[in-house]
């Protein structure tokens, strides 16, 4: 019991606490103080800069209304004129600059908190039917703890997306992401595995490589793979994997395995879609998109050799945003293929559509503008 966080405050005169729960492992705030309707979005932000979280006890769509001011105010928060102009920011520098402007704002936005009863009811005026979502995100109920409301809203998002699914033209069916499971949103590494021509010896095996929605084993699947392994070592991945090629009817042909990376054997084509960015994941999401020193990128090259059959193909799926941004120059990369005992037959590019690439006014714009999604086809050099 001692293991479990609490987060402790003074209400009414008395000393309160809860259990504490974060899904991206945020200790509890030291200090908390009763926020209720009267508090103005001012004082709030005062507040929230400060690190005084705010546990809410008035209507819930009020304490919604005050998250979107806090982050206005974090928006439009002035900054410090300069005596001398700064020079323009590296690729790199802008990304870093980027990334600590995002954590200080998801900082700010976390410390709205809410209270949650035993079955994850919220106690609140006009507070929403939660239950579904929590126990989709949480599992079963453990007890009344507190969260944060931002926490509370991605998981209301992620239903949705679950609910709704995505639409995968390559498939002609929807794939449904669970919460924590990368959303295959940006469809155009799903359509180079679809349309990339199979290896000649290509017949009836395939691993796919940290399937996370299971969306690419799919793929292979209805491509006529006969079968299809596909790994993770999260445990939500697999759920949401499991779910889906049963949605799909591919769950006889799609075989799932909790390992990290490789399973035991070879295959004639093995097909990996790591994380393209190497940095430290904030969130356990986010570890769909970075990748700290490259570890999941250098151990699928590092290990692919070892476990194609003879005369197979490796099908390694990659943005070189990270190039644009100074992360990982190309020839880094060039470096581990030749390391791994591997050689390039060949590359297919596709340039990305997602909303980021034609928005002027995003940070990283420049590198977003010049990105290419590319399926290298590898073999045993």
């Amino acid at each position: 019991m001692n293991d479990i966080p609490t987060i402790s405050w003074i209400e009414a005169g008395q000393s309160r606490s809860a259990r504490w729960h974060s899904e991206n492992g945020a200790p509890p705030p030291k200090r908390v103080v009763i926020a209720d309707d009267q508090m103005s979005a001012d004082s709030a932000y005062r507040l929230a800069c400060e690190g005084t979280a705010l546990l809410w006890r008035g209507d819930f769509q009020n304490a919604r209304q005050l998250l979107q001011a806090l982050a206005r105010r974090i928006d439009r928060a002035p900054r410090k004129p300069a005596k001398i102009a700064a020079p323009t920011p590296s690729p790199t520098e802008a990304f870093h600059l980027h990334r600590q402007a995002q954590a200080q704002r998801a900082r700010v936005l976390a410390m709205l908190l809410l209270p949650f009863e035993q079955d994850f009811r919220i106690p609140l005026r006009r507070a929403p039917d939660v239950r579904q979502a929590c126990n989709e995100a949480y599992g079963a109920p453990a007890g009344p703890f507190v969260a944060s409301l931002r926490e509370l809203l991605g998981l209301i998002g992620a239903h949705e997306w679950r609910k709704n699914g995505v639409d995968i033209p390559a498939l002609g069916q929807r794939i449904h992401p669970h919460y924590g499971v990368f959303s295959p949103v940006r469809g155009e590494y799903v359509g180079l595995v679809a349309d990339a021509p199979l290896p000649a010896m290509q017949a009836s095996l395939a691993f796919d490589i940290g399937t996370g929605s299971g969306v690419l084993a799919a793929v292979l699947a209805r491509r006529g793979i006969k079968d299809v392994v596909a790994t993770d070592q999260d445990p939500r991945a697999l759920a949401c994997a499991r779910d889906n090629l049963a949605r799909l009817k591919l769950d006889h042909q799609v075989a799932l395995l909790q390992v990290d990376l490789f399973p035991p054997g070879r295959a004639p084509l093995i097909i990996c879609n790591p994380p393209w960015l190497p940095a430290r994941p904030s969130s356990a999401i986010e570890h769909a998109i970075y990748d700290p020193d490259s570890r999941m990128l250098r151990g699928f090259l590092g290990g692919l050799a070892a476990h194609l059959e003879p005369g197979g193909e490796g099908w390694l799926i990659l943005s070189d945003l990270a190039e644009h941004l100074g992360l990982r120059p190309r020839a880094e990369l060039m470096a581990m293929i030749d390391a791994a005992g591997l050689k390039v037959l060949g590359r297919i590019d596709v340039k990305p559509q997602h909303p980021k690439v034609s928005d002027a006014s995003d940070p990283l714009h420049a590198a977003r503008a010049a990105e290419l999604t590319s399926l290298w086809r590898l073999a045993v050099a």
